[in-house]
């Protein structure tokens, strides 16, 4: 969840992934029959059940579990409850958020900040590294690109949506008439809001729950202008780095301010904000964390489950770890370019050793066990009643034909794919001038707009990767040709042609050498010769695309049609989902709002026990104990604090509420609707949460609300920040 320094997979996460795996976390029966994870716990597969919670706890706000809050913390929030908390919270691009004063200020995480800090920083400046606070509102830095997503519109339309589905004859039909109708609903409500109000800016995008048991129409207004208030040094924000990322006790001041103007280019006045905790997180205190987690997988199958585990994941975790490698030695020879750079490797070395979490459950037999027994209990509610039986009854086992179909295709398919992550531009670049020739051989009115008339020259213009770097495009390209050739052997004669006997390693030198798809100058004169000229052309990778687009092309095709099939199956298993359960189960994580309940609570780990919160004492003794050094080191500000700094003042905390990535940012509140926290990242033992919620030792990791004004106030002298935050409104 949360970016991570540049480095590979720490032995931490080893160890980390024993502990993960139940060596002392879970109970097992004892049995001669298997052996539990570590070899050191045993018990017998058929005996284990499902917990109550194994598909987590993120409610939506459609239908909020107002009876269990009451039966669990003795807590009844009345709607108006639940629509307060959700029009204070915030969705930004791939993080949440939410108002802290009437005034447009907004909370959210230091490393959702990081697109901003880059897009703000000035020549000589380096933001990231030495934080940001606008004194006064005129210095507040706008954000170009950055927006803010408030959900203030609800609509079931299940009828709707699943009517469309059922039109269709084949699978790929179904899947297409469903999504025309989503597309056709997101456009009138659109246009019927835009007629209502031409001011205002509003989004529309059909949900889809339970793998196409429900489907929700949400509204949200779109915020543009969004200014940078303050942000920590990134090393206080990051402190342990990659070492202690995913991990607890952390000590961590990960967070940053944001303000919304509106139209008028004055601060936005927010009615629905959340007040200040003057008491912050307590242990054992009941919490909420209000935020729109991004994906989760707990309603697959268990064959679907066992495709990620046996091919899905070990392939991207090794697509992540060269990427990471890459960059990171890249950086090292180019220390200049970091600030360009690290972003995007925080982005992928956080992704592996999230994956890293995801893989090591899934090869958890205790877990997966778990996910057995929830399997073996929702098919036996199926089979008990005929309607749902005739219905239903086949899906699992077309989902767990459709996976052996596609591992036949996995790897062939990942080998021909040229586009994407993990995939060189020297590649893309041939493929696209191929995909150029041959629609510019067509009349004009049959190609596409951007190929016609006086666009043509824009495009053309436009067609070289303006962000190309040559270093690290050649580095990619031999992790390319390394993978294509332990999926092709030396079967593949198009392939043969291209290495003409050298190593991949050769191979990508003579490439980069040879082609003309690496210089911009010779790409914009092949896009002016004639179309021929290029599907003539004697480049050798122009040469290897035309050789194999036939060949390619057929097996993309048959792999989007079982992924067609395996959709509609899929929904169709999500509609008996619903049908069998109701909301009694929340839905999969999809980027949208929920409320994850939970409790301050600490846990058992390698042997000790976790602190349910940690103090600024932490953060100074780790400083000390690594000899001041990176990414235990602080800044001067930090060094030598003010007598008046509490170092006793609670710092993070951990609690058992159910997050995953996309919650970064995510504010958590008590049952008054006040802040006493934001999320940050999970522990290691969160990992699994992908696919298995096991409240055990799953913990969410949060920013107390203590240190938030504590550092603002004596180490930042933000004074005008600390007063909005406790007021609620910006000081006159």
């Amino acid at each position: 969840m949360k970016h991570p320094y540049f480095r590979q997979i720490s032995a931490v996460v080893v160890v980390a992934m024993m502990a993960l795996a139940g060596c002392s976390s879970y109970q097992a029966t004892k049995s001669t029959s298997s052996a539990g994870p570590c070899g050191q716990a045993y018990f017998n597969p058929d005996t284990v059940k499902a917990g109550r919670f194994d598909n987590g706890k993120m409610w939506t706000f459609d239908n909020p579990p107002m009876s269990y809050f009451k039966e669990t913390y003795n807590f009844a929030p009345d709607s108006a409850w639940f629509a307060k908390t959700r029009l204070s919270a915030l969705r930004l691009p791939g993080c949440s958020a939410s108002f802290i004063s009437e005034d447009g200020l907004v909370l959210t995480n230091h490393h959702c900040a990081r697109y901003a800090l880059d897009k703000v920083n000035k020549p000589g400046e380096d933001l990231p590294d030495s934080g940001f606070y606008a004194k006064t509102l005129d210095e507040e830095r706008k954000v170009d690109g950055m927006y803010a997503d408030q959900l203030v519109f609800m609509k079931d339309v299940t009828p709707e949506v699943q009517k469309a589905f059922e039109t269709g004859k084949t699978d790929q039909e179904k899947v297409a008439s469903g999504n025309m109708e989503i597309q056709k609903l997101q456009k009138e409500y659109w246009a019927k809001f835009k007629q209502e109000d031409p001011a205002d800016s509003m989004i529309f995008q059909v949900v889809s729950f339970y793998n196409g048991g429900r489907y929700s129409l949400y509204g949200y207004h779109r915020y543009t202008d969004i200014r940078l208030v303050f942000a920590p040094q990134m090393i206080v924000a990051y402190f342990g780095g990659d070492y202690d990322n995913f991990t607890y006790p952390r000590y961590d001041l990960d967070f940053s301010l944001f303000r919304i103007y509106g139209n008028d280019g004055k601060p936005l006045h927010s009615a629905d904000y959340f007040k200040w905790s003057q008491d912050g997180a307590k242990e054992n205190e009941p919490v909420f964390v209000i935020g729109n987690p991004g994906r989760t997988s707990r309603l697959l199958t268990v064959s679907q489950l066992k495709f990620n585990r046996d091919y899905s994941y070990p392939y991207i975790l090794n697509l992540l770890g060269s990427l990471a490698n890459i960059y990171t030695d890249y950086i090292a020879q180019y220390p200049d370019k970091k600030l360009q750079y690290q972003t995007r490797l925080f982005g992928i070395s956080n992704a592996q050793k999230a994956y890293t979490g995801y893989l090591g459950g899934l090869r958890d037999p205790y877990l997966m066990a778990r996910k057995e027994a929830f399997e073996r209990g929702f098919k036996e509610a199926v089979e008990k009643n005929p309607a749902l039986e005739e219905k239903y009854g086949s899906v699992w086992k077309d989902i767990s034909e459709i996976q052996e179909k596609k591992a036949e295709l996995f790897k062939l398919v990942n080998a021909y794919n040229l586009f994407g992550f993990g995939r060189s531009v020297y590649f893309s670049i041939a493929s696209r001038l191929i995909d150029y020739a041959n629609k510019m051989k067509l009349p004009e009115a049959s190609r596409p707009e951007n190929m016609r008339g006086a666009q043509l020259d824009s495009f053309k213009v436009k067609f070289f990767p303006a962000d190309f770097n040559k270093d690290i495009e050649k580095a990619v390209l031999v992790y390319q040709l390394n993978y294509m050739q332990s999926v092709f052997g030396t079967s593949n004669e198009a392939f043969n042609k291209l290495l003409e006997g050298r190593t991949p390693n050769d191979a990508a030198d003579y490439l980069v050498g040879t082609s003309s798809v690496g210089d911009s100058a010779k790409v914009v004169a092949m896009l002016n010769e004639n179309p021929d000229a290029i599907l003539s052309s004697t480049d050798p990778l122009v040469r290897y695309v035309l050789s194999t687009e036939k060949e390619a092309t057929e097996l993309r095709t048959k792999y989007m049609k079982l992924s067609a099939e395996e959709t509609s199956k899929t929904l169709l298993l999500g509609r008996a989902l619903y049908d069998v359960y109701g909301t009694s189960i929340p839905p999969d994580a999809t980027f949208t709002l929920r409320i994850a309940d939970g409790v301050v609570k600490g846990y058992e780990y390698n042997g000790t026990i976790a602190p349910p919160i940690t103090t600024f004492y932490g953060m100074y003794n780790r400083y000390y104990s690594f000899g001041k050094k990176y990414p235990w080191w602080l800044p001067s500000e930090w060094q030598n604090p003010p007598a008046d700094f509490n170092l006793s003042t609670p710092l993070d905390f951990v609690a058992t509420n159910d997050i995953i990535g996309g919650n970064s940012g995510s504010p958590v509140i008590n049952e008054n609707r006040h802040i006493v926290g934001l999320i940050f990242d999970g522990n290691i033992e969160s990992l699994p949460g992908d696919y298995i919620y096991v409240p055990t030792v799953n913990r969410a990791v949060a920013v107390h609300s203590d240190a938030i004004p504590e550092a603002l106030k004596y180490i930042y002298h933000a004074d005008r920040i600390v007063n909005e935050i406790k007021d609620g409104k910006i000081e006159q």
